[in-house]
């Protein structure tokens, strides 16, 4: 893995989505336990006060926080929460070698490294932070939620089971000890 480095990061709005005038944005940084670097925006919700419920958001698998996360945590800043989408290693603004991968342990402790993040900021109620993993990511939501009792509140959005997807195929279609073999060939080739 990597030291934490400083990150470069997009100085300009760069979502795919219209940025909202009743949330102040800026973007954020803070390593997780594997030394790596995370990219995130912050979204407040314009005019709050006090200690605010937070939310922290990822997903969809493979993709980054200027798109679904970023709009699912703008909108959900519009309502009053603070609230943070986040790029994992290795992928987006973010730190992590090799680049476009995944690990369930580091993405896992990239959803906790943000709860830490959110949970010292002094416009955060530490008691009340929640977590939204949108696709792919709602599997490893469920699992950090599994893991952290500081996590009150878990939003798995998701269409469907990946990983009975990637066991069994599209709707059972592989399920059998030949059709699981060749997949594992494949990955592996």
């Amino acid at each position: 893995m990597e030291n934490t480095v400083k990150l470069e990061l997009t100085k300009e709005w760069d979502k795919t989505f219209t940025k909202s005038e009743k949330v102040n944005h800026r973007k954020v940084t803070f390593p997780n336990r594997y030394g790596i670097t995370l990219a995130a925006d912050l979204y407040e919700p314009k005019g709050a006060e006090g200690k605010l419920a937070a939310i922290a958001v990822c997903g969809p698998f493979g993709a980054v926080k200027e798109q679904a996360s970023g709009l699912y945590a703008q909108m959900m800043a519009e309502r009053g929460f603070l609230t943070m989408a986040f790029d994992p290693s290795f992928t987006g603004e973010s730190g992590g070698t090799p680049r476009y991968m995944a690990s369930p342990d580091i993405n896992t402790e990239d959803f906790q490294a943000a709860v830490d993040f959110l949970s010292v900021q002094e416009n955060v109620a530490p008691d009340r932070i929640g977590i939204i993993g949108i696709c792919g990511w709602g599997g490893l939501a469920l699992n950090v939620a599994a893991l952290d009792t500081r996590i009150k509140a878990t939003v798995a959005s998701t269409m469907y089971d990946m990983s009975r997807v990637n066991a069994n195929g599209y709707f059972d279609a592989d399920n059998s000890a030949d059709a699981r073999y060749a997949k594992k060939e494949a990955m592996n080739a």
